[in-house]
């Protein structure tokens, strides 16, 4: 079975940022900057926004951590986007959800100007998505097809299943593959009997947001399965997947692991968003 290494094609796609961000820092004085807004004490999520600054470092572009108590107000949280919003030395804006229960997500979106949605989950980035027409692309489900493509496994043709139909992976994954012109099948918690359809697929892309909810059983022999979950397996365990990865060794064509699969690639592709966002802004583009 082939590991679709996340860690190593995130590497690539960072070097290959690093020339454009130092020729934006020759002709402007600056960094491409990234905001990320935290609001509350997740551990989870606290962990990802170090990464993300670590990345954004790692290639020379400049990231400030907005963090927020428990206790933000909606108001405060919409005040803070529009001053992100403003100021002329940010290109990227990033809300790490998810938000403390009180706050509403959707106002958040709505706050976020498009021309520095890093995420592309504003509404009008994902109609301009939908459309084909958009500038960036949502992180993870981008990060996916640079992972395929950099490994040289083809779409085009393919029966693929996406299971989750989430507006930040299972939708724009299933209109990417599409785009790409394999035959999707989205499947979600409703579905009956999702195996029979997981089986039949070539490629299968699950964000379920279940632990180690499919296995083997679950996949046709020589299946390309691609993990968006990501999980503490019990109070304390190891990180784990949506997918028993362990089941898949002499089963699937290829397959991402849990860690090091989809995650580094999500925050590549942010930054890779994050720097051609600076780059229009600046007319480069």
């Amino acid at each position: 079975m082939l590991v679709l290494n996340g860690k190593e094609v995130a590497k690539e796609v960072r070097s290959s940022l690093a020339p454009r961000v130092t020729r934006f820092m020759k002709e402007f004085g600056r960094a491409p900057h990234l905001a990320v807004v935290l609001v509350g004490d997740d551990g989870a999520s606290h962990v990802y926004v170090k990464n993300k600054k670590i990345a954004c470092e790692s290639i020379g572009m400049s990231s400030t951590i907005h963090n927020m108590p428990t206790s933000t107000t909606q108001q405060e949280l919409d005040d803070k986007i529009q001053e992100l919003n403003q100021d002329p030395a940010v290109d990227g804006i990033l809300v790490q959800f998810p938000l403390p229960k009180h706050l509403n997500s959707d106002e958040v979106l709505r706050q976020i100007a498009p021309g520095k949605d890093a995420d592309s989950l504003t509404y009008e980035s994902m109609g301009l998505f939908f459309a084909g027409r958009a500038d960036v692309k949502p992180c993870t489900p981008e990060g996916v097809m640079t992972m395929l493509r950099h490994y040289g496994i083809a779409v085009e043709g393919k029966r693929a299943v996406v299971v989750g139909r989430s507006n930040i992976v299972g939708k724009p994954m299933a209109q990417l593959l599409t785009d790409a012109n394999a035959t999707v099948t989205v499947c979600h918690s409703r579905t009956k009997n999702l195996s029979e359809f997981t089986r039949q697929a070539d490629l299968v892309v699950v964000a379920a947001g279940k632990a180690r909810m499919l296995g083997k059983e679950d996949f046709k022999k020589d299946a390309i399965v691609i993990d968006v979950g990501i999980h503490r397996d019990g109070p304390g365990g190891k990180l784990c997947g949506d997918v028993r990865f362990e089941e898949l060794t002499q089963w699937a064509q290829a397959a991402t692991p849990v860690p090091g699969g989809v995650g580094p690639m999500t925050i590549a592709t942010l930054l890779q968003n994050t720097c051609l966002l600076a780059e229009k802004r600046a007319g480069l583009r």
